[in-house]
């Protein structure tokens, strides 16, 4: 591109060259000759006068007198009636510039230059047009260059800039150029570069949270088939294959959550439900775990409360609460139901020693944890609670006690008013 501009930038020069620089040699070599000639006139004239004033004063007419009127490249010759022919300069030989003035004594005055002479002055001017011609070529070059330069190094920027967002790097420069068009350019690559990494961003983002959150799933299943292996009684198959069947609904659930999720976390599929299954359902998928370790989930509270939500997305944040209890807390996880105002709420609570001062409210930011875990379980639940409507708070934090907050559900009473469900 750099040459193709300073091709072009140097074409038009030269022809804009051609085009002046002929048109002013013509129009210099004309000018050049006419005052040659009107030189040679001027002096034949003057000298004719001169002849004549001296004739008329009876004066005498030599070479000496005459001479200093007579430039030194030129050559005259005076003709006076009677005398011998006066002649001043070497005449010259070739091509001349010739002009003849008639006195009123009868003398002829008569003035020569070479033309040689012209055509010097006529080389030196043209001299002068070529070197003109030279500095305006260069200058051409250089400018030529410069504005190469500067199209064509913004471009290979931009260039790189494309380049790099296709390996895999989406991160906006924010360098613009001075020149509006470029910046346009620029500016349409900044903003695919963000789009660009909001998406690798959310790409990410589904992959850790799919890993988190199926994963307890996942081995909750596992270990509901390893029972159905361990055990002959058929009854106890039948009952452990129909929980099984359930964590399968439940990990599809899990799934098509995140996957709704990464494409819009406020688009959420609220309906009304019951907070007892779900957290009945919990307790019958935690349990086994909480048993291995020794100790204890259970719920108290208020009962059959109806709350608008997502119950898959309910039941996600709730397993994230009472994993990181398993994980974090001691003793026995109770979760406990309650109303206030008119939301509905479920709180989860545990022995351990709860939240250390220094995570504080920090603890539902993401690759935030307590110990040395992903850091990601709080997080996704508060999104999950938010994309419903509702939210996810620390209530307390030693011991720790998390509440999950729900819109309840409103029913029409006789009066016409609605109230929520109790």
């Amino acid at each position: 591109m750099r040459r193709r501009l300073i091709q072009s930038t140097l074409a038009v020069v030269l022809v804009v060259i051609a085009v002046f620089g002929v048109s002013l040699v013509i129009v210099e070599t004309r000018t050049i000759s006419n005052s040659a000639q009107e030189r040679v006139e001027s002096e034949a004239v003057q000298l004719t006068s001169i002849v004549d004033s001296r004739i008329i004063g009876d004066e005498r007419i030599t070479a000496e007198v005459l001479r200093d009127q007579v430039g030194d490249e030129r050559y005259a010759r005076i003709e006076i009636p009677g005398q011998s022919t006066i002649e001043i300069g070497e005449k010259p030989v070739g091509d001349v510039i010739r002009h003849e003035a008639k006195g009123e004594k009868d003398e002829v005055v008569t003035v020569e230059e070479s033309r040689s002479a012209v055509s010097r002055e006529v080389g030196r001017t043209l001299l002068i047009i070529a070197a003109v011609a030279l500095l305006a070529v260069i200058a051409a070059v250089l400018l030529a260059v410069r504005q190469a330069n500067r199209l064509a190094s913004p471009l290979t920027d931009l260039a790189e800039t494309a380049e790099r967002l296709g390996s895999g790097d989406p991160r906006p420069r924010h360098k613009r150029y001075g020149v509006p068009e470029l910046d346009r350019v620029a500016d349409v690559l900044d903003s695919s570069a963000e789009r660009i990494g909001r998406m690798l961003t959310a790409e990410r983002r589904l992959a850790a949270d799919a890993s988190h959150q199926l994963r307890t799933p996942l081995t909750a299943l596992s270990m509901r088939l390893e029972e159905i292996t361990l055990t002959d009684d058929l009854a106890t198959v039948k009952e452990e294959a129909h929980i099984a069947l359930t964590q399968v609904e439940r990990l599809t659930d899990v799934v098509e959550r995140l996957l709704t999720n990464s494409r819009d976390p406020r688009n959420g599929s609220a309906v009304s439900f019951e907070l007892d299954e779900v957290i009945k359902q919990q307790l019958e998928e935690w349990r086994p775990a909480y048993r291995s370790a020794g100790r204890a989930v259970v719920s108290s509270g208020k009962r059959h409360l109806q709350a608008v939500g997502t119950p898959g997305a309910v039941a996600q944040v709730l397993a994230a609460l009472i994993e990181n209890s398993l994980m974090h807390g001691g003793g026995t996880v109770a979760l406990r139901t309650r109303v206030t105002g008119n939301q509905a709420v479920i709180e989860v609570t545990d022995e351990g020693p709860g939240v250390p001062a220094d995570l504080g409210a920090r603890i539902f930011e993401r690759a935030i944890s307590g110990r040395n875990s992903t850091g990601i379980g709080l997080a996704v639940a508060r999104d999950l609670a938010e994309a419903d409507g509702g939210r996810l708070e620390m209530l307390q934090a030693q011991p720790p006690v998390f509440g999950l907050f729900l819109s309840r559900t409103p029913v029409r009473t006789p009066s016409g008013d609605d109230r929520p469900v109790r």
